[in-house]
């Protein structure tokens, strides 16, 4: 391991700026008088000696100095980064503090020959006070040296009690491998006496492997060299500009943190009236930077690889092949491994592919303009076939569309079976964006598609019908052959089936937009038959596809009351294996299975599903899919259309629904009229019509609950034209209007109304029954029990409503008995489903029944208050013992869960993950005031004094 050093620095006043190329003053130091010329007879350069000064502006970064410290105990030390990056005055600053002697040497392109090089490095030694000795001699010929200056200097510097510290600027400029030899041989036999720094842009040839294998190698590059936010905000206040943090990252986002950079568009900041508004939107073009990097990258570059850097300036991420592609040579591959290993604004990201800094590829473009104009089209053309030919779908789409190739863009994503993703949430902002600027000149049937596919997305069915009966009439033609001869090899070439089988997830869509079950069943059973006409390849890249397809189907069936039939496709689609095209489509269909469950009376099971499809929501909501891979366009975003699970919130809307169904029948008003909140913000709350049913039902559900009739009337009808009545959502709506009808003292108009609710929904049916019961119709109310037909283990639903309504018939036929082990068993039944709304509305006569064994045990503790928790029993358990009947008081007033207003429960959700008064009113952009108000109804609605007492009632009632 190598010796280390005691690091003892001279103070350093932390008033300069960290970028290498703003000009410089030197100091000059003494120089010793002998000998005073190199072998080639001109005079040492003393400039080349002096440490660079430090302009006023100078920012010390001591995390840099910090690491550049560890130089005093390794043999050799790389400062490594582009043209100004900031290095040659970082190690100037660091040089400037340390007792020990520094050897400064600016290298230069002359220095490539031995004998001035070692004529400088002999010269420098001396003018830091660590002259060589005679015996060292001097070069004489300036072209080469003999191995034995090299082994003289190595053996003085090992005899050196302290170390000489030797830096080398601008090392990029030796190139002569004899010259690198020969220091590699001095620095390895040099040991103790000799620390190496070299400063450069470029690898140098030094087997710099070996060293860092050793442990004796300190390297400070590109990525350490660059300003963090804070850094960037302290140098802009040297230059009198004050920017918020945030402001300052912006701009080292863009800059990548470059010094120059930095320093340069600081320098025009200050010219401008609205400096950060410059700094924010300033043309990189048009601007100093623009100088600088021209001139320090691009100019003095072969014409080669002039010509490269400019035409891939139009990539994001580019690889030889592609940019061989653009260029048209073959040449690319060793240029931009050269570009890259001199730190030419190229940066390597793996796999052989690599990007422009920002900044570099923004001035690019604008040359480009300026020396091949019109080009740019072109240049995008070529590169949205390779990427296509690659396989590199979202890339070739980007280019395609900033060719303004829009046949070609389109018929890129209908061929490769794409079109789905406008629907699922990956990429669907991203392309509809994309394909936003598409005129009437695109006219291929793909173009069609993507329209009829974009305006479907948004819900415009009279558009995007339009354009889907256009494109399936040139399809009728065969009009749609392969995208493009050169983008896809022939042989794996998709024809019209891949168009043809994107028209039946289209017309699929359509239908279940428009309420149609027979177009959709139509258009699944194309489908079935097209998806044999394309390669296997595609569709398993593509699984959204068909998860669309059957999504569409199964809630096409959902309207249509064909309840198992759209169970046995919507679980295919919960079952599809997990990834991320699919995931959202996953959310969605358990959504549509939880509403089936409540449908047909299984809160817990529909409750289940519905928390698991948010939970898939919820995973889906942070994906961002990246990976090595070229151009633009690469992010992936939620979508707003069907199925893309797009709103406040990870999900589709209806699993919200679902458990606001849920809350309801346990009476829960608060939560669901929160979540019933939540689902209206989604796009598809009123325009799909399952969903548009769902919020129908819950709504009017809840404003009956409330004692809202004639608001629950209106609420119910789901405001949307379908092409076929759903047979469920008319049924529901009924037993709302029945209800309004009997709270207004209709019984007649009532029962009325109720006629067509039949067996074949059970969960209407024993509502119906009970409403037919209410309006003083008996018989009518046990034959639409005895009708009802249901496959299966009955549900809990259904089994406590028709035994409640049994219960009330034998309790007016005088036969209390029958009437009370009915009871006993609907709250048996209800228990495990904290089943309440069934109880509440079945009127006075119940009540007696609720007060006597074994019902009271039954009910006590989630249906009625159970025992006293301190001393004697309260008056009203007193008189529910006592088998008297209870005051005529709503009953909800019995239930142990509380109604919690939307912001009482905001606070108490916080409350339980242990926030103090201050956190939450942070959080809720509140006073801590009004937060203590919220905190005080919540303590007397769940009849507690502290906030561990308020948090474990509420998670024994399920608020939490």
């Amino acid at each position: 391991m190598p010796e280390t050093y005691e690091n003892t620095r001279e103070p350093v006043v932390p008033d300069a700026s960290d970028v290498s190329t703003v000009p410089v003053v030197p100091v000059v130091p003494t120089v010793p008088a002998v000998p005073c010329a190199d072998p080639l007879g001109e005079p040492f350069l003393r400039t080349r000696f002096a440490l660079p000064v430090r302009p006023a502006t100078f920012l010390r970064r001591q995390r840099l100095v910090d690491h550049l410290d560890q130089a005093l105990g390794t043999p050799l030390t790389l400062v490594n980064g582009a043209a100004g990056a900031g290095k040659t005055l970082l190690a100037a600053d660091w040089a400037a503090g340390l007792r020990s002697p520094v050897a400064w040497l600016t290298v230069e392109a002359g220095d490539r020959r031995p004998g001035v090089f070692w004529a400088y490095v002999l010269q420098s030694l001396r003018a830091c006070g660590a002259p060589a000795s005679d015996a060292v001699g001097v070069p004489v010929d300036a072209s080469g040296v003999g191995r034995g200056l090299p082994a003289a200097l190595a053996a003085e510097l090992s005899a050196r009690d302290r170390p000489v510290v030797l830096v080398l600027d601008e090392y990029d400029c030796m190139t002569a491998p004899e010259v690198t030899e020969q220091l590699a041989f001095v620095l390895r036999h040099a040991g103790r006496g000799l620390r190496l720094v070299l400063v450069t842009r470029t690898e140098p040839l030094l087997p710099l492997h070996r060293y860092r294998a050793a442990g004796e190698l300190t390297e400070i590059r590109a990525a350490e060299l660059a300003f963090t936010p804070e850094e960037a905000a302290a140098l802009l206040e040297l230059h009198g500009l004050s920017l918020p943090v945030d402001a300052a990252r912006a701009l080292v986002d863009r800059t990548r943190g470059w010094a120059a950079g930095l320093r340069l568009s600081a320098l025009a900041a200050r010219e401008s009236a609205d400096p950060e508004l410059y700094l924010k939107e300033f043309e990189a073009d048009r601007s100093t930077v623009a100088d600088f990097l021209l001139a320090e990258v691009l100019k003095g570059r072969t014409p080669e690889a002039q010509d490269l850097l400019l035409r891939v300036s139009v990539l994001k991420r580019f690889c030889p092949g592609l940019a061989d592609a653009l260029t048209l040579r073959t040449d690319a591959a060793p240029l931009l491994a050269g570009l890259h290993r001199e730190n030419a604004f190229v940066e390597h990201l793996g796999h052989s592919w690599y990007q422009l800094h920002p900044l570099f590829g923004e001035i690019l473009r604008a040359h480009l303009r300026v020396r091949l104009p019109g080009v740019e089209p072109e240049l995008h053309r070529r590169a949205a076939r390779w990427l296509r030919r690659s396989g590199f779908l979202p890339e070739a789409l980007a280019h395609g569309a900033a060719a303004d190739d829009w046949d070609f863009a389109a018929g890129a994503l209908v061929d490769d079976l794409a079109i789905g993703r406008l629907f699922t949430g990956l990429r669907s902002d991203d392309l509809a964006q994309l394909f936003s600027p598409m005129g009437p000149e695109a006219r291929s049937p793909a173009a069609d598609l993507v329209r009829a596919a974009r305006d479907l997305s948004r819900y415009d069915l009279d558009h995007g019908r339009a354009h889907l009966r256009h494109a399936e009439e040139r399809l009728a033609d065969d009009a749609l052959g392969p995208t493009d001869d050169t983008s896809r090899p022939a042989a794996d070439a998709p024809g019209p089936a891949a168009a043809r089988l994107s028209c039946a997830l289209l017309e699929a869509l359509a239908a279940r937009l428009t309420g149609c079950p027979p177009q959709a069943e139509e258009a699944a059973e194309a489908a079935d038959e097209l998806r044999e006409q394309v390669p296997a390849r595609l569709l398993d890249e593509h699984p959204e596809l068909t998860a669309l397809l059957l999504t569409h189907l199964g809630s096409a069936r959902l309207w249509a009351g064909r309840f198992e039939d759209a169970r046995a496709v919507l679980t295919t689609v919960a079952g599809t294996p997990g990834g991320a095209s699919t995931v959202l489509l996953r959310e969605e269909s358990m959504g549509h299975l939880a509403l089936l469950d409540y449908l047909n009376g299984w809160l817990d099971r529909a409750e289940r599903k519905a928390l698991a499809a948010l939970s898939e929501a919820e995973r889906a909501d942070p994906l961002r899919p990246s990976g090595p891979g070229p151009g633009p366009g690469s992010g992936f975003s939620s979508g707003s259309g069907p199925g893309s699970g797009s709103g406040s919130g990870p999900g589709s809307g209806i699993e919200r629904l679902v458990l606001a169904a849920v809350a309801v029948d346990r009476h829960e008003l608060g939560r669901a009229q929160a979540l019933l909140d939540e689902a209206a913000r989604l796009p598809s709350a009123t325009r799909d019509p399952v969903t548009a049913a769902g919020r129908a039902l819950v709504a009017a559900r809840l404003l009956l609950a409330r004692g809202k009739a004639r608001a629950a009337v209106e609420a119910a009808d789901p405001a949307v034209s379908t092409a076929v009545a759903s047979p469920w959502a008319a049924s529901h709506e009924k037993l709302v209007a029945s209800a309004a009808h009997l709270a207004e003292g209709r019984p007649d108009s009532a029962a009325e109304v109720l006629r067509g609710v039949s067996g074949d929904q059970p969960v209407c049916a024993v509502e119906a029954a009970a409403l037919q019961l209410a309006a003083g119709r008996p018989r009518d109310a046990v034959d639409l029990l005895d009708g009802i037909r249901a496959e299966g283990p009955t549900a809990p639903a259904v089994a406590v409503g028709a035994a409640l309504v049994r219960a009330r018939v034998a309790e007016e036929a005088g036969d209390t008995v029958t009437a009370r082990r009915l009871v006993a068993q609907a709250l048996l039944d209800a228990r495990r489903e904290r089943l309440r709304r069934p109880f509440l509305g079945a009127g006075a006569w119940i009540r007696p029944l609720l007060a006597t064994a074994p019902s009271r045990a039954l009910a006590e503790g989630w249906l009625t208050p159970g025992p006293p928790r301190h001393g004697g029993p309260s008056r009203r358990g007193e008189r529910l013992r006592r088998g008297e009947p209870l005051r005529p008081e709503p009953l909800p007033s019995l239930l142990v869960v509380p109604e919690l207003s939307g912001r009482e429960h905001d606070v108490l959700e916080r409350l339980a993950r242990m926030m103090s008064t201050e956190e939450i009113a942070a959080d809720l952009y509140l006073s801590v005031n009004t937060v203590k108000t919220h905190l005080k109804s919540v303590y007397r609605k769940l009849a507690v004094n502290r906030r561990g007492e308020a948090v474990r009632r509420a998670r024994e009632l399920r608020l939490l």
